[in-house]
């Protein structure tokens, strides 16, 4: 064979093998746009899902690489995803030492001693660390009180819980109030008993400790009765901590949890104060009082976790409170006066554009945690929240804080994730509302790339079987399928052309 034949057929096989190797590629992304079609498929008709797989940026001038996209800019509930947003802004703006501090304060330039106990709206402050407090102002000699005690907590003003909050979850702790004077979780743990007969009333306990008042007129019924008379257990909550249940509960023989939030935070701090003073033993004849202007001398603080693990649990464990409470904090130090969810929201989006760069100008934020029905976000929004804490890992530290398929937080038990491929490979922040099932967070994948996934998904309504037999939500069908054929996938075949950019 001559040089120039030689040539000429190293040159066509290098072509056939090129033409080949872009046959297969082009065959695997069809394959995998497919695949991902398909899953979104399982999803009940009339959902609208806003989907986005990419690639992180590569360096913090960068911008991600979108690998496959649908509906990005179409604004959707966020749920407990928004927590992402809360948390970033807080690591930008706070000082990783930050606390919230709960002061007590003797005013001594009276006939009479009094105390300020003032808040900061410690989300975690509980009722041993009240106690901790009352010992210290003991031990500076103080075991007799004749004055009053006022109970500070101008740190905040306006709505404790955000417009939008329905009003039939108040009553419950993941709606607890978002208040500056907070006292263990604001929020009580109980228990309603159904073992008894089918007709019988159910019964409630509360610990006898705890200053709430709860009845039940709730009866016990049957399977077939509950079914045919249309009824529920249904919760009515009133002002004074009071709490009333009604309608109907399956008869069981364990107890059912529940738990209760505070109403009326100060006057629920005022029960509990007064008998932790007669716990520690200090006579008090005055009264405790509501008053946010008194001032007086500091004896005794109690400080709460520091900001990074305030972080992990909120994210971790998807907590209200704190990230409404922390959204608050932040409005009042970026505008320097009392914090409110609307001056929180507001220093949120300020603090994201001066310090990251995100544009949430169309976004629409109401709370801190994502639980108010009219927040609104995109997809590409959380992409870039998202590939942020990634590319800034180093400094934020936040990745490891939020939770890991079948391992941690509110994605320990979720079910399309629990087995492996999935298990240990998706590491996220869960969101979910009436409606809305929704994920932002990181994949590896199988050949160890990394690959960051942004779902929301919403108008999530499938429709009940009739025969009430048990199936697999669609939604666990959608998620498995989707994340495994993600992890299975190479970054080369997800190069495909996005799809329904607008």
């Amino acid at each position: 064979m001559t040089h120039s034949l030689r040539s000429k057929t190293n040159a066509l096989l290098l072509l056939s093998t090129a033409l080949l190797s872009h046959h297969v590629i082009a065959s695997s992304s069809a394959s995998l746009d497919a695949d991902i079609t398909k899953s979104l498929s399982l999803l009940p008709a009339g959902n609208s899902s806003s989907i986005i797989i990419a690639q992180g940026s590569q360096s913090q001038q960068s911008a991600p690489t979108i690998l496959w996209q649908q509906s990005p800019q179409q604004l959707a509930s966020p749920a407990s995803t928004q927590k992402l947003l809360t948390a970033l802004a807080a690591k930008l703006y706070l000082p990783s030492s930050f606390t919230f501090n709960t002061d007590i304060e003797l005013i001594s330039n009276t006939a009479k001693q009094d105390l300020v106990l003032r808040f900061s709206g410690d989300p975690l402050f509980s009722r041993s660390d009240l106690t901790a407090l009352l010992k210290k102002v003991k031990q500076q000699g103080i075991s007799k009180l004749d004055g009053d005690i006022y109970l500070s907590g101008g740190v905040f003003n306006g709505y404790e819980r955000a417009v939008g909050w329905p009003w039939d979850i108040l009553g419950v702790c993941y709606s607890a109030p978002s208040s500056s004077i907070s006292l263990e979780h604001n929020c009580v743990q109980g228990a309603i008993y159904s073992n008894k007969a089918v007709g019988a009333t159910t019964r409630v306990n509360v610990p006898a400790h705890q200053p709430i008042t709860v009845t039940t007129h709730a009866t016990i019924v049957s399977k077939s009765q509950q079914k045919s008379r249309f009824c529920d257990l249904e919760l009515h909550a009133q002002p004074d901590n009071s709490y009333q249940l009604n309608g109907c509960l399956l008869q069981r023989d364990n107890p059912l949890p529940l738990n209760f939030a505070v109403q009326d935070t100060a006057a629920f701090t005022q029960q509990v104060l007064l008998a932790e003073l007669k716990r520690v033993g200090i006579r008090f004849t005055g009264e405790i009082k509501r008053n946010d202007d008194r001032q007086g001398r500091r004896i005794a603080r109690h400080q709460s976790a520091a900001l990074p693990e305030l972080l992990a649990i909120m994210l971790k464990d998807s907590d209200n409170l704190i990230a409404d409470n922390l959204a608050k904090t932040l409005g009042h130090y970026y505008f320097k006066q009392p914090g409110n969810f609307a001056s929180g929201t507001a220093a949120i989006k300020a603090i994201l554009k001066e310090e990251a760069g995100i544009d949430l100008n169309n976004a629409v934020l109401v709370d801190g945690s994502g639980l108010s029905r009219n927040n609104r976000l995109t997809a590409e929004q959380l992409l870039h929240v998202m590939d942020y804490l990634i590319s800034h890992d180093s400094k934020l530290g936040l990745l490891s804080t939020l939770p890991v398929a079948n391992q941690s937080g509110t994605l320990r038990y979720r079910p399309s994730l629990r087995k492996p491929p999935l298990a240990g490979n998706l590491t996220a922040k869960s969101g979910s509302l009436y409606g809305a099932y929704n994920l932002a967070g990181v994949l590896k994948t199988q050949s160890g790339q990394s690959l960051i996934v942004i779902q929301l998904i919403n108008n999530y309504h499938p429709i009940k079987p009739v025969d009430d037999k048990p199936i697999t939500p669609a939604i666990t069908q959608f998620e498995k399928v989707f994340y495994e054929t993600l992890y299975r996938a190479d970054i080369n075949t997800l190069a495909v052309k996005p799809q329904n950019t607008q």
